[in-house]
């Protein structure tokens, strides 16, 4: 059996129907009945396991892009430093959030959805990530600047989100993004 991290929910069927009903029609058009629906049940049994339908959303937005930090992280403990692997970690988790069908219909179609987490507080996978570069700072092998990890990484978090929600920069968003998190962890 597979360990989940804190933040995945454990009911991938309603999220799988969630998922589908977000893209089909959107955050904003997706009801509590369409998810319980796709997922093959009632709607009460789907109130006995989310209240309402804005954690479900949440559940799902956290999963699908939590996923992909984890994957990033995987990927990103190849580079020979520290700063190489949170470089690494940090250009592909943004550029696979940026490519993802689900981030770009939340983008298209309910993009007001997205302000608080640009500017009021951090969702569940904006943690994820600080907390996954942070653990990656902490063994700084001597190639990123002194600093608390968490302050560090909260910093490229920041950095990185303008990079995720610019649709098109005109600029190798990615290249950049990567020059901008060594510069600033750099020593």
């Amino acid at each position: 059996m597979s360990q989940r991290h804190e933040f995945e929910p454990v009911d991938d069927g309603v999220l799988d129907a969630a998922r589908a009903c977000v893209l089909a029609v959107g955050v904003r058009r997706t009801t509590f009945s369409d998810v319980a629906r796709r997922a093959g049940v009632s709607r009460m049994t789907l109130y006995r396991r989310f209240p309402d339908l804005e954690t479900v959303l949440s559940a799902l937005m956290t999963r699908e892009f939590g996923r992909l930090v984890e994957e990033a992280r995987a990927v990103g403990h190849e580079a020979a430093t520290c700063r190489a692997r949170a470089v690494g970690m940090v250009v592909l988790a943004a550029e696979r959030l940026h490519a993802d069908p689900l981030f770009d219909r939340l983008l298209d179609v309910d993009p007001e959805l997205l302000l608080p987490y640009v500017t009021l507080r951090l969702g569940g996978m904006q943690r994820m990530a600080v907390a996954g570069l942070a653990a990656e700072l902490a063994g700084n092998d001597g190639s990123v600047r002194e600093g608390d990890p968490e302050v560090l990484s909260r910093g490229v978090e920041l950095m990185a989100r303008g990079f995720v929600l610019a649709r098109d920069p005109g600029i190798d968003a990615w290249a950049e993004l990567g020059r901008a998190v060594d510069g600033y962890l750099r020593p």
